[in-house]
């Protein structure tokens, strides 16, 4: 079943119900068109008035929306010759991460992601976009690939965090994650990271360390989900709206902050509008950002990506 649709969202969701209503009719003539016109247009106004005064609680929202694309659809939009890569070689093949070999503009790369889960039961499948240690520690396999083979690396992060099943506890969550953070910040070719909906705590940032980190404009980044936060702050998961606005978890924010390096703008009313749009607004980023990436020495690489993640976090006390 559908998740419901947040309340500031509803007009724009019934006006894109009647535009499909229209489109279904399979009518046409100058009435029929007439009316797509001034439908459209009224949703476009609508989009605009909604999505000009967002708040983080909102933004986050949007971020979970259940069209918005997910890391396969971007593989396929954006790479060729993708070939999925299974298994950590320890325990099992955990479906909440994809990753494997690619082409991007016909150069060899690394693709590796999060990826959720349609309808019930592949949500289930893919356990809703949170691995287990087992899919970290096939990324980690897949990327020291790319290390060895001298390919870049693109992640997608897009989960609500690490499962914290006692599964998951037993098998060592924490110590996988941490590895992919050592991992990835000695790894010697250019890393692209892309949040492209909830960027979840560690489970997000155990695919996060890279020498430029991109966020699409209506994602969410943080240490720890609104909901959790809120219980652990109030005892009351209620209160998300304002653990939202406190932990500053909007692209703008985090962008001030230093924590990303460049906010990608989506289609007007999220990136669920215009898959396609969404899609070549990230290769172009890709692009632009792996040129001058290409260029540096692997060790300068390491030694620019190490000093990054280190001056996060620095403050001064005046």
């Amino acid at each position: 079943m559908a998740a419901p649709t947040p309340p500031f969202l509803e007009p724009i969701e019934k006006i894109r119900f009647r535009i499909n209503e229209i489109e279904s009719a399979g009518t046409s003539g100058p009435a029929t068109e007439e009316d797509l016109v001034s439908v459209r247009r009224e949703l476009d106004e609508t989009i605009k008035r909604v999505f000009s005064s967002l708040t983080p609680w909102q933004q986050c929202q949007v971020a979970r929306h259940p069209e918005r694309p997910y890391t396969m659809a971007y593989i396929h939009s954006i790479f060729t010759d993708f070939t999925e890569l299974h298994g950590d070689r320890r325990f099992a093949d955990d479906h909440a991460l994809v990753g494997g070999l690619a082409r991007f503009d016909g150069d060899p790369v690394v693709v590796v992601g999060h990826q959720k889960g349609r309808d019930t039961a592949e949500k289930l499948r893919r356990n809703f976009g949170m691995p287990r240690p087992e899919g970290y520690r096939k990324a980690i396999r897949i990327m020291e690939l790319a290390a060895r083979f001298r390919r870049p690396i693109i992640s997608f992060i897009d989960t609500p965090g690490a499962y914290p099943g006692i599964d998951a506890e037993q098998r060592g969550q924490a110590e996988a994650i941490a590895n992919n953070l050592i991992e990835m910040a000695g790894f010697p070719v250019p890393i692209i990271v892309i949040v492209t909906g909830e960027g979840g705590s560690g489970g997000a940032l155990a695919l996060g360390v890279g020498d430029r980190v991109l966020m699409l404009e209506h994602a969410i980044y943080s240490v720890i989900s609104p909901e959790g936060c809120a219980a652990i702050l109030w005892k009351d998961q209620a209160r998300a709206e304002d653990a939202a606005q406190a932990l500053r978890i909007t692209a703008p924010d985090l962008k001030k902050l230093g924590i990303i390096d460049e906010i990608l703008p989506e289609p007007a009313g999220g990136a669920h509008m215009n898959p396609g749009e969404m899609a070549d607004t990230i290769a172009a980023a890709i692009r632009r950002n792996l040129k001058p990436l290409h260029k540096a020495k692997p060790d300068a690489l390491v030694n620019r990506r190490f000093k990054k993640f280190r001056a996060m976090g620095v403050f001064t006390d005046r």
